[in-house]
């Protein structure tokens, strides 16, 4: 792998995902043959997919021909974690007008030295689905009510069927790691010749 504080290394793209923290360098090809880097300025616009007004804006600087983003790491810090949706503009320098080039998403994830739960959602509620269960043999009662308030709670039936459901969206999260780190699955199919 190459050094990736070096700029020339940079990879190609608006990344999929960066973390919190990091040192986040970039650069965008595609347009650098059409949208001259010393007559254009190009700004990455991101808000975050959760309808809270969390916004993050990066503008490039010229790398020879091309567009080149980078964050420090003190920067990245004051990220909100999250998934966010992403446009590309370019701005003729000359008369400000913009156009958009480009839309996606990316995430922005959880630097695990900050003692944060590095489960995903489905994990954390499948730890607490089974806790339940576990603790149903000990307490038999499906509601309470006091002074005229009512607390109903999950029949062990109910309980069931969330717990299935959360295995199978931490087997799809799991199979899907898998995938991505290059390791074989239970639907990999081996074959001898």
């Amino acid at each position: 792998m190459a050094n990736l504080f070096d700029s020339a290394n940079a990879p190609d793209g608006v990344p999929d995902e960066v973390f919190i923290g990091d040192f986040i360098q970039f650069k965008i090809t595609e347009f650098s043959g059409d949208y001259d880097n010393s007559t254009h300025t190009m700004r990455l616009i991101a808000r975050i997919s959760t309808g809270a007004n969390t916004e993050i804006s990066l503008t490039a600087s010229a790398s020879d021909n091309d567009y080149l983003f980078s964050v420090a790491s003190s920067a990245s810090a004051s990220f909100t974690a999250g998934n966010y949706h992403y446009q590309l503009e370019i701005t003729r320098n000359s008369d400000s007008n913009r156009i958009i080039v480009d839309r996606g998403q990316i995430k922005v994830a959880t630097d695990y030295d900050n003692n944060v739960d590095p489960r995903q959602h489905a994990e954390i509620m499948l730890g607490k689905i089974e806790t339940i269960l576990e603790g149903k043999a000990d307490s038999d009662v499906s509601s309470y009510s006091i002074n005229g308030r009512s607390l109903n709670k999950f029949t062990p039936s109910e309980l069931l069927e969330w717990r299935d459901y959360y295995r199978r969206e931490v087997n799809e999260i799991k199979r899907q790691e898998r995938i991505t780190h290059g390791r074989k699955t239970k639907s990999t199919i081996l074959g001898r010749f």
